[in-house]
């Protein structure tokens, strides 16, 4: 099983647009020091940190007692002492409050180091060649002080994110706004837990058993037996799926079938605003309202949503 390599896509030449360096405002930084960082951080998350070398990031949750994603990370080491977990930004202070209640004696630091690093989003022409494999998700390499990790390509188009302390000359490439960003993470089909969502899906709700999110392999964690519960007894009745709508949309929007206004079957996890027009979303939905027919945003006569053709292959096995 390989959950590391995007399902294989060509890039997409008439996205121009997405060639370049994007600001990246919305997601902060939790640093973790000692030398149980890893050991500590390993009993925390659903991916393993005990054998994370220096080549590779992790994609990651953080649960609750009950299985729900409380925060989402991209995590690596920066030495054998100094892993560095990025998440979104509004839930920070909340996510590193609650790690902090398990360190106990454990010798490991953990702080908000937001403010010791900048973020950037690499897209197409402006990526850094780091792993043989092309668009190996997850892949990261370290030049001097900045780090680089390659993520899920959007439409084929290759996307890096770059973490370097504040004052490290940025890499080269035109200068982009934030919002072609935004987007390639929607169509990425790879979600970042947020405020309005906190809470609400299990790992595999928003696929996260199938590009690389969750070792089913390691050992204890915040809510690891009902994260292996929904993949070993076929319970899983919720899936994320990319869509479109010619309507505004949010995360934590609800999202009813049409045949059926009593209740919500489906949540808006990302959402950012399309090139062509409307808005492009990352939605977790019920697989029984998904095939029964249209969904629709806000009620059962709400604008309709487009559902479109995941960016990856969901594994059918562990």
């Amino acid at each position: 099983m390989n959950t590391t390599t995007p399902h294989p896509q060509a890039p997409n030449t008439s996205l121009t647009f997405l060639n370049g360096v994007a600001p990246i405002a919305h997601l902060g930084v939790i640093k973790i020091e000692g030398e149980e960082a890893a050991k500590f951080i390993h009993g925390q998350l659903t991916h393993d940190f005990s054998l994370l070398d220096l080549h590779t990031a992790r994609l990651a949750a953080f649960c609750s007692a009950k299985g729900r994603m409380q925060a989402s990370f991209i995590g690596f080491k920066r030495s054998a002492t100094e892993i560095l977990l990025v998440c979104s930004l509004d839930i920070l202070p909340a996510t590193l409050k609650r790690l902090s209640m398990f360190v106990m004696r454990a010798k490991a630091k953990l702080s908000d180091a937001s403010a010791q690093y900048s973020i950037l989003g690499l897209l197409g022409n402006a990526t850094k060649p780091i792993a043989d494999q092309a668009y190996s998700a997850w892949a990261k390499a370290d030049i001097d002080a900045s780090t680089f990790v390659n993520l899920y390509p959007a439409d084929g188009v290759p996307r890096q994110l770059w973490i370097a302390p504040v004052g490290t000359p940025a890499p080269k490439g035109q200068a982009l706004p934030a919002e072609p960003w935004l987007w390639s993470e929607v169509r990425s089909g790879v979600a970042t837990i947020s405020a309005p969502v906190v809470e609400a899906f299990v790992p595999q709700m928003l696929n996260y058993e199938s590009i690389g999110g969750v070792n089913f392999k390691k050992g204890c964690y915040p809510g690891q037996e009902v994260v292996a519960r929904s993949q070993f007894r076929g319970t899983l009745k919720r899936r994320a799926f990319v869509v479109h709508a010619d309507a505004d949309m949010a995360a934590g929007n609800e999202v009813f079938a049409a045949d059926d206004e009593s209740q919500p079957v489906a949540t808006v996890v990302q959402a950012a605003p399309a090139p062509q027009g409307g808005f492009d979303a990352i939605l977790s939905a019920q697989l029984s309202a998904v095939e029964r027919g249209t969904l629709h945003l806000g009620s059962n006569s709400g604008p309709a949503l487009q559902i479109l053709p995941l960016p990856y292959a969901l594994l059918d096995d562990i």
